[in-house]
């Protein structure tokens, strides 16, 4: 069994926290994040060939990321993967296919990602990664058996910063799980009524939700400020027994599952006719952290022949603006609040891997802009990293008017209904596509964000109040009066219908910043000891 290792993109040198040697998989799902504060890339990315790329479509959704999984060096038996995966990948989607195609043209087709629990493109990897997380601490725990040390035995608390999905996603993938704890903040007013109903109707003892002041970047820098403090992370040891670990897409045991459904597209879009073996993709994903198009970048560099990366951004503009510049700045960026909630994010965290990778893996020149980023709000990269920057990416971006008005073209074009995020990403591949076939990733199912859903679909202004009949309806009646009157809407989601009869929490709203965060951890922590 080939086992891989991991290196950390600030210090490139990284090690095991336990054991003091390189991280294998299993470390670094529990660890999060490197302790320079970098992220975690595997030394040596596996190589598919392109027969391989293409036999993944006789097989079932599960082989194909259990395959890519021992391909890319995961440290568990095959037999244990293979388990994993299919536990992973079932009757918990509501299409066989768990990531099927859907063609608007002969030459444009959209991935629709949002067949799981929560509907979003976040299911792919979070109902993945809670499996492998709790499979990687109960080897952790057989590995440090008779072993002591600090670390030895601690439970995980598990926090995440969510703009929206990643935070209904990461409750329902480790509600209950054994040695595990997981705290989400996302912003007050900074997601869909939607998204903050499923989050509140979300069950389990081991579980927290909690509202911040201000937007998604302060909520994650917060949260990033616990992970940093590391008087913060003594107190969780020493009094209940935790260590920290993330489910944000700054864990690699959320960006390796995302890596599959690229993999496992071109295949079938061989199979299905949509383009010739070996012919060149281009791909577009609507991303605000960066993780979702890192992804794809990914599945090209381990054989998979897909061309161009088409970066689609909102207003909140920043990842376009430095794709077409090679300068990230922030320094005076205003925030927006759009209909694209998920994707209003100005700090891209994942945007550190991807620079690691065009430079050559140099660590010493991503701490630099890194640090830059946090000092001084900006950095700009070399000229030879942006010409391969702009080797592989384009960008554009998609106003708030015309995200709606492109949720109405492509209905009344294609009798298709997008959501928000989707239409913003069919805007900018329908101004930058090339010759190839494209591939749209779809993020989210329309119903999560019915109310502009509706605004685009009537041509209401955004932000406009809805008509009066529908003005007092929730987030869940509306959806059901969309699917009603819009005939190709599709039906309801069961998960959806069923949020109309279950009992919400009350919203708990705390004050942003680190401080605030770390108080309501600690006290969440003793309310449940007591």
């Amino acid at each position: 069994m080939y086992t891989n290792t991991y290196i950390d993109t600030r210090s490139v040198v990284a090690t095991d926290a336990h054991r003091g040697e390189p991280p294998v998989f299993s470390d670094v799902i529990l660890e999060g994040i490197a302790p320079s504060g970098g992220l975690f890339v595997p030394k040596v990315l596996p190589r598919l060939s392109l027969q391989e790329v293409i036999d993944l479509a006789t097989m079932p959704y599960f082989e194909q990321a259990a395959l890519i999984f021992e391909r890319f060096g995961v440290d568990l038996p095959p037999s244990q993967i293979r388990a994993l995966c299919h536990q992973a990948y079932g009757n918990n989607f509501d299409d066989p296919a768990i990531a099927p195609l859907h063609s608007l043209s002969a030459d444009t087709h959209v991935l629709e990602l949002w067949h799981g629990p929560t509907l979003a493109f976040k299911d792919m990897a979070l109902q993945c990664m809670p499996l492998f997380f709790s499979a990687a601490v109960a080897k952790q725990r057989r590995e440090q058996a008779g072993r002591a040390h600090d670390m030895a035995g601690l439970d995980y608390l598990v926090l995440v910063a969510t703009s929206g999905d990643t935070g209904k996603a990461a409750l329902e993938g480790f509600a209950g799980r054994e040695f595990t704890n997981i705290i989400v903040f996302y912003p007050q007013g900074g997601i869909s009524e939607l998204q903050q109903r499923q989050m509140l109707s979300q069950s389990g003892v081991n579980l927290g939700v909690f509202a911040l002041e201000g937007n998604f970047d302060s909520c994650q820098a917060a949260v990033k400020g616990a992970f940093a403090n590391q008087d913060f992370r003594r107190q969780l040891a020493h009094h209940f027994g935790l260590q920290l670990s993330s489910a944000n897409s700054i864990n690699w045991g959320r960006l390796l599952p995302q890596i599959v459904y690229y993999v496992s597209a071109y295949s079938h879009m061989v199979q299905e006719g949509c383009l010739q073996a070996g012919s060149p993709l281009d791909v577009c994903v609507p991303t605000g952290n960066f993780g979702n198009i890192l992804a794809a970048y990914y599945a090209a560099e381990i054989g998979t022949p897909i061309e161009r990366l088409l970066c689609a951004s909102n207003s909140n503009r920043v990842l376009s603006d430095f794709i077409n510049t090679g300068t990230y700045d922030v320094s005076a960026r205003e925030f927006v609040i759009t209909p694209s909630p998920s994707m209003d994010i100005l700090v891209s965290s994942n945007l550190e891997r991807q620079l690691f990778e065009l430079t050559g893996r140099d660590g010493a020149r991503i701490n630099q802009w890194m640090e830059a980023l946090s000092k001084k709000r900006r950095f700009k990269v070399d000229r030879a990293t942006f010409a391969a920057l702009r080797k592989r990416f384009l960008a554009d971006w998609v106003s708030i008017d015309e995200t709606l008005q492109t949720i109405a073209a492509v209905y009344e074009r294609y009798d298709y209904l997008m959501d928000p995020h989707t239409a913003v990403g069919y805007k900018v591949a329908e101004r930058l596509r090339g010759p190839n076939p494209l591939l749209l990733a779809a993020t989210a199912h329309w119903s999560k964000f019915g109310a502009d859903v509706y605004r685009g679909l009537t041509g209401l202004a955004p932000a406009a109040p809805l008509p009066k009949p529908l003005a007092n309806l929730n987030a869940v009646e509306l959806d059901a009066y969309i699917a009603e009157h819009f005939k190709h809407a599709g039906d309801l989601p069961a998960s959806i219908s069923a949020l109309a009869k279950v009992d919400l929490n009350s919203e708990q709203l705390i004050a942003g910043g680190t401080s605030a965060v770390e108080k309501t951890i600690v006290d969440w922590l003793r309310q449940k000891k007591n």
